[in-house]
């Protein structure tokens, strides 16, 4: 096939979630269509030089970059002042979508349902009894601006509570404390151009020794019970689509998006909504996929397609 599509294919970077982007990387690598694509790799920490210096023998950037410096919009800058094509969003929309604050408030605005919380910053005074008593008792502990549940903690005492902050704070300079919703927990994978699909539903099952689905529990393999199709009726099912795709357009997305969620008493709590979705062997866009007739190759075809509309 003459005129193959010369793709960037980006991984590596320098966040907390540098080993999973990795493996993302590595997995798309293996199955993108050596007969459509000319594929070369870049990780950003080691190879940024190498890449602006190639730009002008690149069609198109795929971005398996997770975390800071890749999914918060930097790196999307980066490509928008080279002019180069690329897959997932505007730096706009990854800047929301990485901060969890600007995710819950952009939510809100939109009519979507998310669990109260608290916005704590690095050198408040902190009452860890108030805080316990104002969301509930329980709370999950969250730096804002992290993915893959890195610094995050369950907490359901005072004394918890300030070792959960001491830990997301080690992390950024601001933490969520968020009350705890005890339901089922779904994701829904979003794509699209102009016209939006869903993909079949995922429920997160993790082991019981898990207190929720953390970092270790996303990525042990046979640690969490992934079940494609989710276990809930049609008209659940109908909700849940409708939050994710909701959610996807209020955070102005695009190609791609995967959104978190909670069901419980039939109401349906938005988590976070993810830019740049995990794609490793383990990774839960490539699960959907497979469980709508999509192989991984097929997949990235679809992505790198809208990407170019």
């Amino acid at each position: 096939m003459e005129n193959k599509i010369r793709v960037a294919l980006l991984a590596g970077g320098w966040s907390a979630e540098r080993a999973v982007s990795l493996k993302s990387g590595e997995a798309a690598f293996e199955a993108l269509d050596r007969g459509k694509y000319e594929v070369s790799r870049y990780d950003p920490r080691d190879d940024l030089q190498a890449l602006l210096a190639d730009k002008d023998a690149i069609d198109l950037a795929f971005s398996l970059l997770h975390g800071r410096f890749g999914e918060d919009g930097c790196m999307q800058g980066m490509l928008e002042i080279l002019r180069l094509p690329y897959v997932g969003s505007r730096p706009l929309s990854c800047a929301m979508a990485f901060n969890k604050d600007v995710t819950k408030r952009t939510y809100e605005r939109a009519g979507l349902k998310v669990a109260k919380d608290i916005l704590l910053k690095r050198g408040n005074r902190i009452a860890p009894e108030k805080i316990l008593d104002s969301l509930g008792g329980k709370v999950m502990v969250k730096p804002v601006s992290e993915g893959s549940s890195v610094g995050m903690s369950l907490c359901g005492s005072a004394g918890e509570l300030r070792i959960g902050l001491e830990a997301a704070f080690a992390y950024d300079d601001d933490a969520l404390v968020e009350a705890y919703i005890d339901g089922r927990e779904i994701t829904c994978c979003v794509m699209g151009g102009r016209h939006l699909e869903t993909l079949p539903l995922i429920e997160i099952v993790p082991d019981k020794q898990f207190a929720f689905f953390d970092y270790e529990a996303k990525y042990t393999p046979g640690a969490t019970r992934e079940i494609c199709p989710a276990r809930i009726g049609e008209a659940e099912a109908r909700a849940v689509r409708d939050c994710a795709v909701r959610a996807h357009q209020a955070l102005k997305c695009r190609v791609w998006s995967r959104t978190d969620m909670i069901i419980r008493d039939e109401n349906v709590y938005l988590l976070e909504t993810n830019t740049i979705p995990g794609m490793t062997e383990n990774s839960l866009f490539p699960l959907a996929a497979r469980q709508a007739g999509l192989c991984f190759g097929d997949l990235l075809d679809r992505l790198i397609q809208y990407a170019m509309e």
